[in-house]
């Protein structure tokens, strides 16, 4: 695992470096993120070729956990894990459940603790030190020191190993290496033009800097756990035909939870709001799901076919599962980054809205009379009609709200669902759909 003081100290930019180097030595890897982030993943993906997964304790009881680790890993030469923000950061800020050092303990995994070295020297080691001995068995193994020099690396070195840690090498301060920002995390993928040279650049830099074979030896170290393969596809019955939208309006999914609709019996068929003109045929369901919408909000509203197609879907009784980007789709306007207001796809009737702060931000229990799942949302855009459907409740604290629209026909809200925390939830979905057709 490669963790981090806090956020901001360049794990993602490591992490696709890391990964670029080991795929250079012909190592097979499969990537993994703490948490519920979408977009890191995505830039597993792109160096790898092969899509991640999320490592998540509070979506999942310890054992499943395991059981999604060693599943998705199988076969792999090694798996590499990001953290998420800092190494014990965990839910309501007050505890380290669901933090990455609670994924590696439960998945027993040894940890590089990447350091920001900038404009600091001596007292990054009270810093290790409190890392290191912040619970009996941290499971901190090296130390990366990043932002730094050659020159100070090298004195700072062997005072940070009479700690009782390895430095396994720096990484030098270097602006073309930075992976850019915005306001739901990095930019994404594909809007870098040059995105493989720079990863190029950083696997080279790693190579030179750091002690990779030294990696490698701690990483083989682990010890192993029980192995548990994928759930089998279910077969003999009627598969179900969802329609996802998937391009660079919409494009925020968990692997998990597509993966759990095959294994239920689902065909998931892509398409694209942006660039097509209708639905799929003969779907049985739609998958709207997060994205950045307000960022293509004046093409969204001009590819007038595919907002027809899609209100004369839903008019018609398909079934639609859209979660925050794609629920701001569904409104009848929505306000985009250039603060105008497009005309949308009018199945709900409110507007999407830009608001000032991140609105109802983290992890959620989700509630009515006859489901309950847990939920993450994370959205600077609100709607003057959220829906009231169901109890949301943030974990370890008293806050609370009404969301959702949800009904026969339809669920619809900011929430992102992880369908594996309530499978039952997600078989009856299914089942429903196949009664339908």
């Amino acid at each position: 695992m490669l963790a981090a003081v806090s956020s901001g100290s360049g794990k993602t930019t490591v992490t696709c470096g890391l990964l670029q180097a080991l795929k250079n030595r012909n190592k097979k890897c499969v990537s993994f993120k703490c948490g519920p982030d979408y977009i890191d993943p995505m830039f597993h993906k792109y160096v790898l070729g092969v899509p991640g997964a999320n490592l998540d304790s509070y979506f999942l009881k310890e054992d499943q956990i395991v059981r999604h680790f060693t599943g998705t890993a199988e076969g792999a030469d090694l798996s590499v894990i990001e953290g998420v923000m800092g190494y014990y950061d965990g839910l309501a800020g007050t505890s380290t459940s669901a933090s990455s050092y609670d994924i590696a303990r439960i998945t027993e995994t040894p940890v590089i603790l990447i350091v920001n070295g900038k404009g600091a020297s001596v007292s990054l080691l009270p810093i290790i030190k409190g890392f290191l001995e912040f619970v009996p068995d941290s499971k901190i193994k090296g130390v990366i020191l990043n932002r730094t020099t050659k020159e100070m690396a090298a004195r700072l070195t062997p005072m940070i190993e009479e700690l009782g840690v390895r430095v396994m090498g720096y990484i030098r301060e270097n602006e073309e290496m930075k992976l850019d920002s915005r306001h739901l995390g990095l930019v994404m993928p594909q809007e870098y033009e040059d995105l493989q040279t720079r990863i190029n650049r950083i696997a080279e830099e790693l190579e030179e800097t750091l002690d990779l074979d030294g990696l490698l030896r701690i990483a083989f170290q682990a010890p192993s756990l029980p192995a548990a393969g994928r759930e089998p596809e279910e077969s003999g019955k009627t598969k179900v035909r969802i329609g996802v939208a998937r391009d660079q309006a919409f494009c925020f999914y968990y692997q998990e939870n597509l993966r759990l609709l095959k294994e239920l019996g689902a065909e998931l068929v892509e398409f694209s709001p942006l660039a097509d003109s209708e639905l799929p045929e003969r779907l049985d369901a739609v998958l709207l799901g997060g994205g950045y919408p307000e960022l293509y909000a004046k093409q969204l509203s001009e590819n007038k076919a595919m907002l027809e197609s899609v209100r004369t879907a839903i008019e018609s009784g398909i079934y639609v599962l859209a979660e925050c980007g794609g629920f701001m789709y569904l409104h009848d306007t929505l306000e985009g980054s250039d603060g105008i207001r497009y005309p949308m796809a009018g199945a709900i009737h409110g507007d999407a809205y830009r608001t000032k702060r991140l609105s109802r931000f983290g992890y959620i229990e989700l509630s009515d009379e006859k489901d309950r799942i847990k939920a993450h949302e994370f959205h600077y855009w609100d709607s003057t009609l959220p829906g009231d459907d169901m109890l949301a409740v943030k974990p370890l604290s008293s806050r609370s709200w009404r969301c959702l629209h949800k009904n026969e026909h339809m669920t619809a809200g900011f929430p992102h669902l992880y369908y594996p925390s309530n499978r039952e939830m997600a078989e009856k979905w299914i089942d429903q759909l196949r009664k339908g057709i």
